[in-house]
């Protein structure tokens, strides 16, 4: 690059009442060059502009006094990491997963009245999904403590937040008539289920759904809740999309076995009865995981 054009990258995004303040630092632009060498050592392997990466430091410049011992201070490994991840960059989220949030799960270790995957996934869904306009949550991240130690405040607030009744994220609706109201309207199969059939599917299905694992239940939210791709789930926990897509099928398999288990046992149907009934779950269960947990 050009003698001082990354002086002129971070210039043109700082506003004009604080140019005064940034052409008072002393060596800016040895200094912003060695905070970008800072990221691509630490992360050689991320692809970011560098104007992409002073565009985030401009953005977090404090409005008044001095920018020196700001500029100087700056955890610049992790800007350049957090500023990768809030642009969706895939090594980013990857490293991110291995070595701040793994590093946060130890620290963490099992929060009392949650489990440490609820945690950690609602951790990543705030941090890491931008929703509609706004950006990621992890754009907030300014460089002025190490970034591991920011995730995990955010962490711990967010299983304080899960502990409260007002505060939790169920994966589905507790409303015992969802899945009722679900297949009733306009199916044609709708007849199958008398009334007491379709309470006991519900039933059924909630009882299935509280025997997967945190990590299953966890998938099928990402995908039929957020609509996730495969690709990007297998992005956000740094695994091949293959082993992502597996996890996922096997987890709706396993549901609808489980859920299978539940009917056989309260309901009293012969074989052809119970295997309608199920066909009926299995053909609808896309939609119906979608909008019960829509309800959550």
């Amino acid at each position: 690059m050009t003698p001082g054009a990354l002086t002129e990258l971070l210039r043109a995004h700082v506003p004009p009442e604080r140019q005064d303040a940034l052409r008072a630092v002393p060596g800016l632009e040895a200094l912003l060059e060695e905070h970008l060498a800072k990221g691509r050592e630490s992360w050689p392997d991320v692809t970011l502009a560098p104007e992409h990466f002073l565009h985030h430091v401009a953005r977090h410049l404090p409005p008044e006094g001095s920018l020196d011992d700001t500029l100087r201070a700056l955890h610049a490994a992790d800007l350049y990491l957090a500023c990768a991840c809030a642009a969706g960059e895939p090594q980013a989220l990857r490293h991110f997963e291995r070595h701040v949030l793994a590093k946060v799960a130890t620290r963490l270790g099992q929060p009392p009245g949650v489990t440490l995957d609820e945690v950690l996934q609602v951790t990543r869904q705030r941090l890491l999904l931008g929703v509609a306009e706004t950006p990621p949550k992890i754009a907030e991240y300014s460089g002025r403590g190490a970034l591991g130690g920011w995730v995990r405040i955010v962490a711990s607030r967010i299983a304080r937040e899960l502990r409260s009744q007002a505060g939790r994220q169920e994966l589905f609706s507790d409303t015992p008539h969802a899945l009722e109201r679900l297949l009733s309207g306009g199916n044609p199969e709708r007849e199958l289920l008398q009334a007491h059939s379709r309470q006991v599917l519900t039933e059924s299905l909630q009882a299935a759904l509280q025997e997967l694992t945190e990590r299953e239940r966890a998938l099928l939210r990402l995908h039929h809740l957020h609509g996730l791709t495969m690709d990007r789930i297998a992005t956000m926990y740094g695994e091949p999309r293959s082993s992502v897509a597996r996890h996922v099928a096997q987890a709706r398999e396993r549901l609808l076995k489980l859920t299978r288990r539940e009917l056989a046992s309260r309901l009293k149907l012969d074989g052809q009865e119970l295997e309608s009934l199920l066909g009926l779950v299995q053909s609808r269960l896309d939609l119906s995981l979608h909008r019960l947990m829509d309800q959550g």
